[in-house]
């Protein structure tokens, strides 16, 4: 393992990646909001929110992969697995800051701020993780059973083969 214990944080910030140069950047270009301190909060608030989602996702389908799955089978129940955690972190952020998109008063230029990066970065980010992420990872995930069969372990046992013995 050439990266250690920084190898699946590094595949899995994909996320983050996509979605910190099109807030950071063209936000403030085309008037959404300014990119203050508070904005760079909700920049680092938003990175790490969806990494943590990437990070389930590409956890869980290498464990998936050390059981026996293929890589493809593994992400995709990985996603269907970690599908209800990671839209109930979204939902909660979007709907905690999603009123301060409109807030009005004094200091609405700070809530604005953070609302405004929060909330549309929340949305994307959570269809790059369960779309994107997925995709990049049966690219550059390391295919597990092979180095099950370089170990010489057996293929853990599945149900249809435990079950093809009793009707042969």
């Amino acid at each position: 393992m050439p990266y250690g214990p920084l190898e699946r944080p590094r595949r899995s910030s994909g996320t983050a990646e996509f979605v910190l140069p099109a807030n950071q950047q063209n936000w403030s270009r085309l008037g959404f909001a300014s990119v203050n301190i508070y904005s760079q909060v909700g920049l680092i608030t938003l990175v790490g929110l969806e990494s943590k989602n990437g990070i389930l996702v590409v956890e869980f389908a290498n464990k998936l992969q050390e059981q026996g799955r293929d890589k493809l089978h593994a992400i995709v129940e990985a996603c269907g697995t970690r599908l209800r955690p990671i839209l109930m972190t979204s939902v909660a952020t979007v709907s905690g800051h999603f009123l301060l998109m409109s807030v009005t008063g004094p200091d609405a230029e700070a809530r604005n701020s953070i609302g405004r990066i929060l909330v549309p970065g929340m949305v994307i980010g959570t269809f790059f993780t369960l779309f994107v992420v997925a995709a990049i990872y049966l690219f550059l995930a390391k295919n597990h059973s092979k180095d099950r069969e370089r170990r010489g372990e057996a293929p853990p046992e599945t149900e249809e083969r435990k079950l093809q013995p009793a009707l042969a």
